[in-house]
């Protein structure tokens, strides 16, 4: 049964983001628990996980992309591409850092990352699928590496 303070947050979360986090984090400092919208915090902290998750992939394919572009179009080569990578692998560092059990995930993803950053290669530079290789030619250590470029 559902109490009016549940009503009244579930209703604040859905009105006033922004105000719903500021009252729950209130609610939270002084161990107010029994007022605590838990339905909708518990469903935001599994998106946070998620969100993490989306974004460390969408780095990695985006680095991946680039080290393709850069070693299959070398007459493109641009600044904008080794900017994109120094940038992309900052953030993935970044992630790494704050979040050192993200290390197994994204050694787990990495193949599946490459097969998209494949597809985005082909589609960005008109070259079949085909002309890459169907497994990634560098590793993930090479990926993350600051000094690393493909030849």
């Amino acid at each position: 049964m559902k109490t009016e303070v549940d009503a009244n947050s579930k209703s604040l979360y859905d009105t006033d983001y922004l105000k719903w986090i500021k009252t729950t984090l209130e609610k939270l400092r002084v161990h107010d628990y029994s007022n605590i919208d838990w339905e909708n915090l518990i469903e935001e902290i599994e998106d946070m996980g998620r969100s993490e998750r989306r974004s460390l992939e969408s780095n990695l394919i985006i680095i991946l992309m680039h080290l393709l572009k850069w070693q299959y179009q070398p007459e493109l080569r641009s600044g904008s591409w080794k900017g994109s990578i120094v940038e992309h692998r900052r953030r993935i560092r970044e992630a790494l850092k704050d979040s050192p059990s993200f290390k197994p995930y994204f050694e787990e993803v990495f193949a599946e990352c490459y097969s998209d950053a494949v597809e985005q290669a082909s589609a960005e530079t008109g070259l079949s699928e085909e002309t890459f290789p169907q497994l990634c030619p560098y590793t993930s250590a090479e990926v993350l590496d600051s000094q690393f470029l493909p030849e």
